[in-house]
Protein backbone atom coordinates (compact mmCIF):
# COMPACT_ATOMS: atom_id res chain seq x y z
CA UNK A 1 0.00 0.00 0.00
CA UNK A 2 1.23 3.76 -0.72
CA UNK A 3 1.68 5.35 1.79
CA UNK A 4 2.05 9.29 1.31
CA UNK A 5 1.83 12.04 3.62
CA UNK A 6 -0.87 12.00 6.79
CA UNK A 7 -3.73 14.19 6.69
CA UNK A 8 -2.32 16.84 9.57
CA UNK A 9 0.77 17.01 7.46
CA UNK A 10 -1.41 17.84 4.19
CA UNK A 11 -2.87 20.69 6.06
CA UNK A 12 0.43 21.82 7.30
CA UNK A 13 2.08 21.87 4.24
CA UNK A 14 -1.28 23.73 1.97
CA UNK A 15 -1.44 26.53 4.79
CA UNK A 16 2.56 26.77 4.31
CA UNK A 17 2.20 27.07 0.70
CA UNK A 18 -1.07 29.82 0.70
CA UNK A 19 0.67 31.78 2.74
CA UNK A 20 3.99 32.12 1.42
CA UNK A 21 2.98 31.91 -2.32
CA UNK A 22 -0.13 34.76 -1.98
CA UNK A 23 2.80 36.87 -0.14
CA UNK A 24 4.91 36.09 -3.01
CA UNK A 25 2.25 37.06 -5.69
CA UNK A 26 1.40 39.83 -4.16
CA UNK A 27 5.41 41.35 -3.94
CA UNK A 28 6.18 39.91 -7.41
CA UNK A 29 2.96 40.62 -9.52
CA UNK A 30 4.93 43.87 -11.24
CA UNK A 31 8.26 42.17 -12.01
CA UNK A 32 6.49 39.19 -12.86
CA UNK A 33 4.19 41.61 -15.60
CA UNK A 34 7.50 42.95 -16.45
CA UNK A 35 9.16 39.80 -17.17
CA UNK A 36 6.00 38.54 -19.36
CA UNK A 37 5.99 42.15 -21.78
CA UNK A 38 9.73 41.77 -22.01
CA UNK A 39 9.61 38.10 -22.88
CA UNK A 40 6.73 38.94 -25.75
CA UNK A 41 9.12 41.40 -27.53
CA UNK A 42 11.91 38.92 -26.80
CA UNK A 43 10.19 35.76 -28.60
CA UNK A 44 7.78 37.58 -30.54
CA UNK A 45 4.63 35.87 -28.91
CA UNK A 46 2.63 36.37 -25.95
CA UNK A 47 5.05 35.77 -22.97
CA UNK A 48 3.27 34.38 -20.57
CA UNK A 49 3.38 29.83 -21.54
CA UNK A 50 1.06 27.01 -20.40
CA UNK A 51 1.80 23.48 -20.62
CA UNK A 52 -0.09 20.36 -19.83
CA UNK A 53 2.03 18.56 -16.55
CA UNK A 54 1.06 15.53 -14.83
CA UNK A 55 0.05 17.03 -11.33
CA UNK A 56 -1.22 15.01 -7.88
CA UNK A 57 -2.75 11.71 -8.27
CA UNK A 58 -1.44 11.72 -12.04
CA UNK A 59 -4.32 14.72 -12.73
CA UNK A 60 -3.40 16.52 -16.03
CA UNK A 61 -3.26 20.71 -15.19
CA UNK A 62 -1.22 23.80 -16.92
CA UNK A 63 1.66 25.01 -15.53
CA UNK A 64 2.23 28.59 -16.52
CA UNK A 65 5.78 30.04 -17.26
CA UNK A 66 7.62 33.50 -18.37
CA UNK A 67 8.01 32.11 -22.51
CA UNK A 68 11.68 31.15 -22.94
CA UNK A 69 11.62 30.48 -26.80
CA UNK A 70 11.58 31.52 -29.92
CA UNK A 71 8.40 31.96 -31.45
CA UNK A 72 9.11 28.74 -33.52
CA UNK A 73 10.40 26.70 -30.78
CA UNK A 74 8.56 23.67 -29.53
CA UNK A 75 8.52 23.80 -25.74
CA UNK A 76 7.90 20.35 -25.27
CA UNK A 77 11.26 18.99 -26.39
CA UNK A 78 14.26 18.41 -24.15
CA UNK A 79 16.37 21.48 -23.52
CA UNK A 80 20.08 21.22 -23.18
CA UNK A 81 22.33 24.22 -22.92
CA UNK A 82 22.76 26.94 -25.89
CA UNK A 83 19.66 25.79 -26.91
CA UNK A 84 19.31 27.73 -30.07
CA UNK A 85 15.69 27.95 -29.55
CA UNK A 86 16.26 30.06 -26.17
CA UNK A 87 16.45 33.84 -27.01
CA UNK A 88 18.91 35.26 -24.78
CA UNK A 89 16.61 37.03 -22.73
CA UNK A 90 15.10 33.73 -22.08
CA UNK A 91 18.56 31.99 -20.91
CA UNK A 92 18.66 34.54 -18.45
CA UNK A 93 14.97 33.54 -16.95
CA UNK A 94 16.30 29.59 -16.98
CA UNK A 95 19.40 30.77 -15.34
CA UNK A 96 17.98 32.27 -12.30
CA UNK A 97 15.28 30.20 -12.77
CA UNK A 98 12.62 33.36 -13.22
CA UNK A 99 10.76 31.52 -15.84
CA UNK A 100 8.69 29.46 -12.83
CA UNK A 101 7.34 32.39 -10.90
CA UNK A 102 3.94 32.15 -12.60
CA UNK A 103 3.89 29.27 -11.19
CA UNK A 104 3.08 30.68 -7.17
CA UNK A 105 -0.57 31.03 -9.18
CA UNK A 106 -0.11 27.41 -9.84
CA UNK A 107 0.80 26.91 -5.68
CA UNK A 108 -2.04 29.04 -4.93
CA UNK A 109 -5.32 27.92 -6.97
CA UNK A 110 -4.12 24.50 -5.32
CA UNK A 111 -2.40 22.81 -8.43
CA UNK A 112 1.21 22.57 -7.14
CA UNK A 113 3.05 23.19 -3.93
CA UNK A 114 6.38 25.46 -3.20
CA UNK A 115 8.34 22.56 -3.10
CA UNK A 116 8.17 18.97 -4.16
CA UNK A 117 8.63 16.70 -7.62
CA UNK A 118 8.68 18.75 -10.52
CA UNK A 119 5.47 17.83 -12.54
CA UNK A 120 6.36 16.72 -16.03
CA UNK A 121 4.74 15.97 -19.44
CA UNK A 122 2.75 13.18 -19.71
CA UNK A 123 4.74 9.90 -20.43
CA UNK A 124 6.34 10.21 -17.54
CA UNK A 125 4.63 10.50 -14.07
CA UNK A 126 1.70 9.14 -15.46
CA UNK A 127 3.42 6.31 -16.12
CA UNK A 128 4.60 5.44 -12.89
CA UNK A 129 3.70 1.85 -11.52
CA UNK A 130 3.55 0.01 -8.06
CA UNK A 131 5.52 2.00 -4.85
CA UNK A 132 7.09 4.58 -7.42
CA UNK A 133 3.28 5.83 -7.81
CA UNK A 134 4.25 7.29 -3.87
CA UNK A 135 5.40 10.92 -6.45
CA UNK A 136 1.82 11.47 -7.07
CA UNK A 137 0.84 11.73 -3.32
CA UNK A 138 1.82 15.08 -3.48
CA UNK A 139 1.03 18.30 -5.26
CA UNK A 140 3.90 18.95 -8.10
CA UNK A 141 6.40 21.83 -6.71
CA UNK A 142 8.27 24.80 -7.80
CA UNK A 143 11.24 23.04 -6.67
CA UNK A 144 12.17 20.27 -4.46
CA UNK A 145 15.39 18.28 -3.39
CA UNK A 146 15.97 16.89 -7.04
CA UNK A 147 15.57 20.32 -8.45
CA UNK A 148 17.74 21.37 -6.62
CA UNK A 149 20.48 18.50 -7.45
CA UNK A 150 20.37 18.89 -10.78
CA UNK A 151 20.43 22.70 -11.33
CA UNK A 152 22.89 21.60 -13.60
CA UNK A 153 20.24 19.70 -16.13
CA UNK A 154 20.56 21.34 -19.49
CA UNK A 155 24.48 21.29 -18.70
CA UNK A 156 24.20 17.52 -18.44
CA UNK A 157 21.90 16.62 -21.44
CA UNK A 158 23.96 19.03 -23.57
CA UNK A 159 26.70 16.31 -22.93
CA UNK A 160 24.70 12.89 -23.38
CA UNK A 161 25.40 11.24 -26.48
CA UNK A 162 21.83 10.55 -26.49
CA UNK A 163 19.78 13.55 -24.41
CA UNK A 164 16.24 12.11 -24.78
CA UNK A 165 17.88 8.17 -23.60
CA UNK A 166 19.95 10.07 -20.60
CA UNK A 167 16.94 11.74 -19.32
CA UNK A 168 14.83 8.40 -19.38
CA UNK A 169 17.44 6.37 -18.25
CA UNK A 170 19.85 8.15 -16.01
CA UNK A 171 17.94 11.95 -14.59
CA UNK A 172 14.13 10.31 -14.07
CA UNK A 173 15.33 7.56 -12.36
CA UNK A 174 17.08 9.20 -9.96
CA UNK A 175 14.67 12.07 -10.18
CA UNK A 176 11.97 9.53 -8.80
CA UNK A 177 14.51 7.66 -6.06
CA UNK A 178 14.85 11.11 -5.13
CA UNK A 179 11.15 12.10 -4.60
CA UNK A 180 10.21 9.20 -2.68
CA UNK A 181 12.95 10.08 -0.26
CA UNK A 182 11.56 13.28 0.09
CA UNK A 183 7.92 12.45 0.76
CA UNK A 184 8.45 9.61 3.07
CA UNK A 185 10.67 11.88 5.05
CA UNK A 186 8.54 15.40 4.85
CA UNK A 187 9.22 17.71 7.21
CA UNK A 188 7.69 21.34 6.86
CA UNK A 189 11.52 22.18 8.16
CA UNK A 190 12.60 20.24 5.18
CA UNK A 191 10.39 23.13 2.87
CA UNK A 192 11.74 25.73 4.23
CA UNK A 193 15.21 24.51 4.07
CA UNK A 194 14.40 23.59 0.16
CA UNK A 195 13.10 26.56 -0.03
CA UNK A 196 16.12 28.70 1.16
CA UNK A 197 18.50 27.09 -1.13
CA UNK A 198 16.29 27.49 -4.18
CA UNK A 199 16.46 31.54 -3.21
CA UNK A 200 19.73 32.18 -2.40
CA UNK A 201 21.98 29.07 -3.77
Amino acid sequence: MIQGLRARQKIIKRLFDLFFSFIGLVFLFLPILMLIIISTISTRKFGLYWQERVGYQGKGFNIFKVRTMKADGDESRITMKNDPRVTGFGGFLRKFKLDETPQLWNVVIGEMSLVGPRPDVPGYADKLIGEDRLMLSVKPGITGPATLKYRNEEELLSKAKDPKKYNDEVLWVDKVKINKEYIRNWSLKGDVIYLLRTIFN
